[in-house]
């Protein structure tokens, strides 16, 4: 019972490490709420999965046991070669229509569909007592690699080991497909010239495919799993620089009061979402009664405007527990005394900023334009 839960845990797990769907996740995780991501994975795959696992049970009634067992073994080995393989990633952005949950869902239904990880949860469903254990394994591990992702991704970027996730992949396949196929396999057939033909075969295939991999590696700037990843890393890296070259230090400013003030607060903020790979918050508090001081208000504008491209540039969720939101509304204080939060439009932002501010709405929107036209 639990042995098949765990065992269609692993296998997704290492089926969908590096793997499209992964990368969909991290993709969503720049646009959506991190639970709004794994609930929305949870729903797709479950139907994804059950769909695979109903399909399994009507072909285990009608096809001979020890054939489905060589099926299977053959399966998983060519699932492991095709770990090694890049995938292109179709754009997540057209279905924005729906919520962020039922986006995600059907995301992750339709780039399923025939998917390896469809096709395990089907071929462990055919032999398995308990099927709906497997699908509870099946479901559990997409949840595991999309956190992990999001997770990572957010965590170190660029420095994603992205082969080796993909060569690990690709070992725990071939792994327990040969296995499964030495145990099947009429013994006759067994013997040491036909295990190390075997062998070459699947070593001269796995390096060709690494070299391709590797080399195509070489010719692009980033993969898809890279950018998407530095994407998250970045997303709080370079503001959390520039906020730290606003605080005025204890040489200028006295006894650091911590969160206490505005500046403060933002820097714990993004300290902790890097921690904990949370972006959202729903703790409150009032900016209003935060210490503010004489900071350099060229260099609020300056983090205030790289937060504004980069919100137009990526289409940033306008939750505002969103962590860079609360940021932006920080420096909006500092500059304008008041938040302006989100628009339905930059103008209409520059327009209110303006208002409150002539001379720092100007700036700042003279700074966002030329970042953008850049």
């Amino acid at each position: 019972m639990f042995g098949e839960l765990i065992r269609a845990f692993l296998l997704i797990f290492a089926a969908e490490m590096g793997d499209k769907t992964q990368i969909i996740a991290m993709t969503f995780a720049t646009q959506y709420k991190v639970k709004e991501v794994i609930f929305g994975v949870i729903l797709g795959v479950i139907f994804n999965h059950g769909i695979a696992i109903l399909l399994g049970r009507f072909i285990s009634t009608v096809v001979p046991m020890n054939l489905i067992q060589i099926v299977a073994g053959i399966m998983f080995v060519v699932f492991g070669v095709m770990a090694l393989k890049d995938e292109d990633i179709d754009e997540t952005n057209d279905k924005k229509s729906f919520s962020p949950i039922i986006t995600v869902a059907i995301a992750f239904f339709v780039g399923e569909l025939g998917d390896k990880t469809q096709l395990t949860a089907m071929t462990l469903s055919i032999e398995a007592s308990y099927p709906i254990f497997i699908l509870v394994g099946t479901t559990l591990g997409m949840v595991a690699t999309s956190g992990f992702g999001i997770f990572i991704g957010s965590k170190i970027g660029e420095k994603i080991p992205e082969i080796a996730i993909k060569v690990a992949s690709s070992i725990v396949f071939i792994f327990f497909g040969s296995l499964k196929l030495f145990n099947t396999i009429p013994k006759d057939y067994i013997n040491i010239t036909n295990i190390i033909l075997y062998l070459l075969i699947i070593a001269i295939i796995e390096i060709i495919l690494m070299k391709k991999l590797i080399n195509n590696r070489r010719g692009k700037e980033k993969s898809p799993m890279i950018d998407v990843a530095s994407k998250l890393y970045n997303q709080t890296k370079v503001i959390n620089e520039t906020i730290e070259s606003i605080c005025l230090g204890e040489g200028k400013c006295g006894k650091c009061i911590g969160s206490n003030c505005l500046i403060g607060y933002t820097r714990f903020i993004i300290k902790e979402a890097r921690k904990n790979g949370n972006y959202y918050s729903d703790a409150y508090i009032n900016l209003d009664f935060l210490i503010k001081k004489e900071y350099d208000n060229n260099k609020v504008l300056e983090a205030l405007s790289i937060i504004m491209v980069d919100s137009v540039n990526n289409s940033w969720n306008t939750d505002e527990n969103f962590v860079i939101n609360k940021v932006r509304n920080s420096l909006e204080v500092i500059i304008f005394g008041q938040i302006i939060g989100h628009k339905s439009d930059i103008n209409t932002y520059f327009k209110e900023a303006k208002l409150l501010n002539k001379e720092y709405g100007t700036l700042l929107e003279k700074k966002v334009y030329t970042k953008l036209h850049n």
